[in-house]
Parts: C-alpha cells; sequence; structure tokens
C-alpha cells in the first residue's frame, strides 16, 4: 500500500478504518484507565500539556503550542490553570525575563507515571489475547504507524 501505483480505494479503506479504530482504542485505554486510577483525570488539554512537558521538560510556551497545534494563549491558559493546581511550574528565563520555561511538579510526575503504567498494564492484558499473526502484524506496523502520526503532525503545521 506504499507503492505509489496502490489503487485508491485500497488506500481510502485503511484511511476509513483507522479513523473509526484509532479513536474507539483511545476511548477504551482511557476509560479503563480511568477506573482504575484513583485520581480524578484533567481535561484533554491539560493533560495533553503535562505529557508533552514531561517529554520535554523547560520547554517554553511557544514551543509546547506549536507542538501541541494549540494557540499560544490558549497553552499560557492551561498553563495558568495547571500552575494553579500544583501540576506545573513556571520557572522565568534567565536571560529574558518574558520567557517562562515549563517543569513537572514532583506530584504531576508521579500521576503521569502511574498512567502511564496503567496504561501499559491494560494495553499488555489486551495484548495478550491476540495471536501471535495479530501480534507480529501488528509489531510490524509500528513503524508505519508513528510515521503516519509524524505526517499528520506535519500536516497540520
Amino acid at each position: 500500500m506504499s507503492d505509489l501505483g496502490a489503487p485508491s480505494g485500497s488506500i481510502d479503506r485503511v484511511a476509513s478504518r483507522l479513523a473509526a479504530c484509532l479513536p474507539a482504542l483511545h476511548r477504551s485505554l482511557d476509560r479503563r484507565v480511568a477506573a482504575t486510577h484513583p485520581h480524578p483525570k484533567p481535561p484533554e488539554g491539560q493533560l495533553l500539556l503535562l505529557k508533552f512537558v514531561a517529554q520535554q521538560e523547560g520547554a517554553t510556551v511557544r514551543e509546547a503550542a506549536e507542538a501541541l497545534l494549540m494557540k499560544p494563549n490558549n497553552v499560557s491558559a492551561l498553563v495558568s490553570q495547571l500552575t494553579e493546581a500544583g501540576e506545573l511550574e513556571r520557572r522565568r528565563d534567565s536571560a529574558d525575563k518574558r520567557v517562562a520555561h515549563l517543569y513537572l511538579t514532583a506530584t504531576s510526575r508521579t500521576r503521569l507515571a502511574e498512567v502511564r503504567d496503567l496504561e501499559t498494564a491494560c494495553l499488555t492484558e489486551a495484548l495478550l489475547a491476540l495471536t501471535d499473526g495479530e501480534l507480529d502484524t501488528l509489531g510490524s506496523a509500528l513503524g508505519a504507524l508513528t510515521s503516519l502520526a509524524r505526517n499528520l503532525h506535519s500536516a497540520a503545521h
């Protein structure tokens, strides 16, 4: 299917099935984790920002906005909410006082790790129910899915 000569109907079918499957997969995983995790789940935008900062400690609001495909003023509002809730720290840049760098608090770091562990456990349990062939197919598709996510992200800029 990566072949340029692949029939467009075949690509359309894959696109349609991915568009249906990926949100359902995300919702199912989200609900399983929410049922097990003892803390309330933050709103999606806040959670995305926290996960980004976990990967990019010290990022600025502008960098977060670009990476998350959000407007800087919306990210700034999320930063304010998360700072007030004790989930995020803003540290002023030593060279430019107008710029703030974002860091997780210890509490936030612990909760994100707990959620990541729960997600892994839920997915592991679900993967154990698959056949060896299905596992091999999924494993082979991970690189393509990562490339697809990167392409969609780049196109959204």
